[in-house]
């Protein structure tokens, strides 16, 4: 067998079945190309779902990791570490909040996000004990742990996990007259994607987010932006919500905060909120610790350059104009998204979304597929013109084949 073969062989006798990846073992990564085990090159067009917004193997992060990694990586909570404070200091800035809540993963962020909403609905809002509700969007994808899929409306994602925790309701995304009709005196929160990424990149009508925001302080419910996907930069902006103008009660954060490098998240907002936490209510071992807020500062402070972030924006406008030119041609059904963000609908009749996947795999182009015949196409935010362009005439091959 190939060196392929033998790993893929491997990995499925000694691993769970939790995933289908595309049969492509990568073996080192640069920028936004990525090398296998035989040799060959593929340009990533997936990015870790946004969480190598940076590139694969970025100087500046790794820089910093190598640095951090000589001095100290984990204290817990236990005490404190000297780079912890600035951490906090310079998220919290870069949101325009008050306090972080650090954490590791994603799912972990979220989990953290519902504790304080509900924590925040007994202490500060009155709501009776034990009758706190969350509201979120059909359709939504917030992590897999087993509170975050007893709202999951995917089959796939819910299926044998239960009994589900309960607490949650869940309404049509964009639909802000089902919001306002779904909220009551004891509702806490709204916990939202300002862009679904996992659902085809479904960007909501113009002036729903508005509507949101304007409804949830109306009502005195926390808005919470899940921006583990849409933030830091993917969009063309710091934080998709900036597109229209709006500010959450608080940012879920995760994927590009730890640079590809190491797992970090963070849930941000203000003090009168994330008070509520009282010493020994939530915690992390790892969360917060020396190396993660070393990697984290360095992609702070590449953010508060604005590079990447116009740099998204003007690649954005053309990887748009190019998948624009392909809707309606019989291939492409529909091109959604914003900034380095696009979710692609194929005509069923060339394929389904994975197949397609599998094909461009054949051209060194790597994507994900998700519902049926979508693809996802998010390269890093450093991918230069002339290899997009490349990525988008393999694309161009796939579907004229």
């Amino acid at each position: 067998m190939s060196a392929t073969e033998t790993a893929i062989a491997s990995a499925e006798a000694h691993s769970a079945h939790n995933y289908h990846p595309l049969p492509v073992v990568v073996a080192s990564a640069e920028g936004a190309w990525m090398t296998d085990v035989e040799g060959r090159r593929y340009l990533d067009l997936l990015a870790g779902y946004s969480a190598l917004n940076f590139g694969h193997g970025n100087r500046r992060l790794i820089d910093a990791a190598k640095a951090q990694l000589e001095r100290v990586t984990l204290t817990s909570r236990a005490f404190h570490h000297d780079r912890f404070a600035d951490f906090c200091t310079e998220l919290a800035a870069l949101c325009g909040m008050e306090m972080v809540l650090p954490m590791n993963t994603g799912a972990e962020a979220v989990e953290t996000a519902v504790k304080t909403a509900r924590k925040w609905g007994y202490r500060v809002k009155g709501v009776p004990d034990g009758m706190a509700k969350i509201i979120v969007a059909s359709d939504n994808f917030h992590g897999r742990t087993t509170t975050i899929i007893s709202f999951s409306t995917d089959p796939e994602a819910r299926a044998d996990y239960g009994p589900y925790t309960p607490g949650f309701e869940i309404v049509p995304y964009g639909d802000l007259t089902a919001l306002r009709e779904a909220m009551t005196e004891n509702t806490v929160a709204l916990l939202i994607e300002p862009i679904q990424g996992e659902a085809g990149v479904l960007v909501p009508p113009a002036g729903y987010l508005p509507g949101v925001r304007e409804l949830t302080r109306e009502r005195n419910v926390l808005f919470i932006a899940d921006e583990i996907q849409s933030g830091l930069g993917r969009t063309g902006r710091t934080f998709a919500l900036e597109h229209e103008g709006v500010v959450p009660d608080m940012y879920v954060l995760g994927k590009a905060l730890g640079g590809g490098v190491v797992p970090v998240s963070a849930v941000v907002s203000s003090a009168d909120i994330l008070g509520v936490f009282k010493p020994g209510e939530h915690g992390s071992t790892f969360g917060g610790n020396p190396l993660a807020c070393a990697v984290a500062l360095e992609v702070i402070a590449m953010l508060r350059t604005g590079e990447y972030q116009e740099r998204a924006a003007e690649l954005g406008d053309h990887l748009h104009r190019e998948l624009g030119l392909l809707a309606g041609g019989g291939a492409v059904e529909t091109v959604r998204g914003r900034g380095l963000w696009a979710g692609v609908d194929i005509a069923p009749a060339l394929g389904t979304g994975r197949e397609i996947s599998e094909r461009l795999m054949e051209e060194r182009v790597l994507v994900k597929d998700t519902h049926g015949s979508t693809i996802r196409i998010a390269p890093p935010l450093v991918i230069s013109k002339e290899d997009l362009d490349w990525g988008l005439d393999r694309l161009r091959t796939v579907l004229s084949a």
